[in-house]
């Protein structure tokens, strides 16, 4: 199973953003992609605590966009999360959508952990997510045809209780599309990321955003791709590009026999 990881600068040009996922979405097919996970606020990013202007519907353009490209190349797309407009409310979810290879929508999840937190005595500043977005409360564990995929976005993974539950469900695959914070990047990103796919011996998939944004925004990137023994499978540094793997569906059941430890869980 060849999955491929885009990592992207994006701003809060959505035009410009959604002509590079198309470009990016057009190279993984080429180098052979069987699923495409595009990172959190592809389309359009500004600062946490600032309103969105583009704000959509799952019927929307950004929605849409990804839904043509997986029927155009035949393959399951993660279209990394967008800002949903939420009917009477001037708040908006943060929402993931994992698309179909024949384009419709499979599964869709809002993120439900909200970062506000002051970096201040790092460099990085106050961020409050929740003043224009709103908590999501489902896990969502999605049925492929490559087994079972449980959705999360960025700060949600520091929330172990959230994975133990897609596990729970059988999730074989987990996707945790970020724009992770370089400040707190460096130390917790890799950690985090290993220690979920440890833990509930699964594959995580994190496409990031990367690079300075804007003036005040800027992205830690290294996308990474883990598989369930914690092994990386593949990483990418700090600039925009894509980043494959092929992942073996075997190395699930091989890991879940040789350390049976989600069998041996007693609460």
């Amino acid at each position: 199973m060849r999955v491929a990881l885009v990592q992207m600068t994006s701003t809060d040009k959505l035009s410009e953003n959604l002509a590079s996922a198309r470009r990016a979405v057009g190279e993984a097919a080429d180098r052979g992609a069987e699923f495409i996970a595009l990172p959190e606020n592809f389309a359009f990013l500004r600062r946490e605590g600032n309103p969105i202007p583009c704000a959509q519907s799952l019927d929307g353009e950004i929605v849409e966009t990804v839904r043509e490209l997986a029927s155009r190349h035949r393959l399951p797309i993660l279209a990394g999360t967008f800002a949903e407009l939420i009917e009477g409310d001037q708040r908006v979810y943060n929402t993931s959508a994992l698309i179909s290879e024949t384009g419709q929508i499979a599964a869709v999840y809002r993120k439900i952990h909200l970062f506000d937190v002051d970096l201040g005595e790092s460099g990085g500043g106050v961020f409050r997510e929740s003043a224009f977005t709103a908590p999501g409360e489902e896990v969502v564990v999605a049925e492929t045809a490559f087994g079972k995929v449980g959705l999360s976005v960025c700060y949600d993974v520091r929330f172990p209780e959230l994975y133990r539950e897609m596990a729970t469900r059988g999730a074989d695959w987990i996707t945790v599309p970020s724009a992770f914070a370089p400040e707190t990047g460096n130390f917790h990103w890799e950690v985090l990321l290993r220690a979920r796919a440890i833990e509930n011996q699964a594959f995580v998939l994190a496409p990031a955003q990367c690079g300075r944004h804007s003036p005040d925004r800027a992205s830690y990137g290294h996308s990474l791709i883990v598989d369930p023994w914690g092994r990386i499978l593949a990483t990418a540094g700090d600039e925009p590009t894509i980043v494959v793997a092929d992942c073996e569906p075997d190395e699930l059941e091989r890991v879940r026999a040789s350390l049976p430890a989600l069998r041996h869980r007693r609460l």
